[in-house]
């Protein structure tokens, strides 16, 4: 069993908040920062590092145990769009080490802190036929490479709107640790879905149907994050606390988003969001926490 799965026999652990509205806050030069490739924070791996490790450094001063790559993007397909599909492996290498960097400064002996690879979900959905499975698989197969060789503790899925995604994603894993000699016991798997304020994944996945289209696969845990905050949440947490026979992560957003004089806020404060989050692990038994959007 790795590092990261013994922690969650002890303690409920705590991952970041999202690094997307974190980068965002950031008074950055589309030309110089981003280098021409607006709306691709993944390219910060490469032109501010030292920016996405001061993130990850104030999420694990925050207090976090495990903090997230500058991945979420960083798949073949989605790097295609802004000319940088050939950086794919060496970009998610780098953003795996940067982390850990970030991770080691914070490490103690009696509390180690994780770097978990971010996987999104891409701009392409399987189900409507936007790409293929080979092309998604080999799309995710080279992320986790990277992820893999930067040193990762674990992979997390997350933002996921498509079962055939998550499952080519979950493939893409096994193939990648495979070809490194590799198990989910030494780097497991997390998935997190999205459910809409309609109370479905964007295709109209209940939480249950997920659940038992998932429960056949190595995965540590399930779990859910982004879309919408804590409240609108809770029908959907408690259902895996009640079915799901594995450990189960949540990271809502700091509310439903409001346009405030044209920005995009989000209204939840601290103190009420960790409430909420503290009665999903009394209530529901939830073991891993976090945030996202906000």
């Amino acid at each position: 069993m790795s590092r990261f799965a013994e922690q969650l026999d002890d303690r409920v652990l705590c991952l970041d908040g999202a690094m997307g509205t974190a980068v965002h806050a950031c008074d950055l030069s589309i030309d110089e920062d981003y280098l021409g490739r607006e709306n691709c924070p993944e390219i910060l791996i490469q032109s501010r590092p030292e920016l996405i490790q001061s993130i990850h450094e104030s999420f694990l001063r925050a207090g976090a145990d495990a903090v997230e790559t500058d991945t979420f993007g960083a798949n073949r397909l989605v790097l295609a769009e802004f000319d940088l599909a050939d950086k794919t492996r060496e970009i998610n290498v780098e953003a795996a080490r940067i982390a850990r960097a970030a991770c080691e400064k914070f490490a103690t002996a009696g509390r180690p802190r994780f770097v978990i690879g971010a996987m999104g979900p891409g701009t392409k959905l399987l189900t409507l036929g936007n790409t293929t499975w080979h092309d998604m698989l080999e799309s995710y197969r080279e992320q986790v490479l990277g992820l893999i060789d930067g040193g990762v503790d674990a992979l997390l899925i997350e933002t996921a709107q498509d079962l055939l995604q998550i499952k080519c994603a979950l493939g893409a894993c096994l193939e990648a640790l495979d070809a490194k000699g590799k198990t989910t016991d030494d780097v497991p798997i997390m998935v997190q879905v999205t459910i809409e304020t309609t109370g479905t994944m964007l295709l109209g996945t209940e939480i249950s149907a997920a659940a038992i289209a998932l429960s056949s696969y190595p995965i540590m845990s399930l779990g859910l994050n982004c879309a919408t905050g804590p409240t609108e949440m809770t029908e959907h947490v408690q259902w895996l606390g009640r079915h799901w026979q594995g450990r189960i992560s949540v990271q809502p957003n700091a509310g439903l988003p409001v346009l405030v004089e044209g920005r995009t806020e989000y209204p939840l404060k601290p103190g009420p969001f960790a409430e909420l989050m503290k009665r999903f692990v009394v209530e529901c038994g939830v073991n891993i926490v976090g945030g996202c959007c906000g």
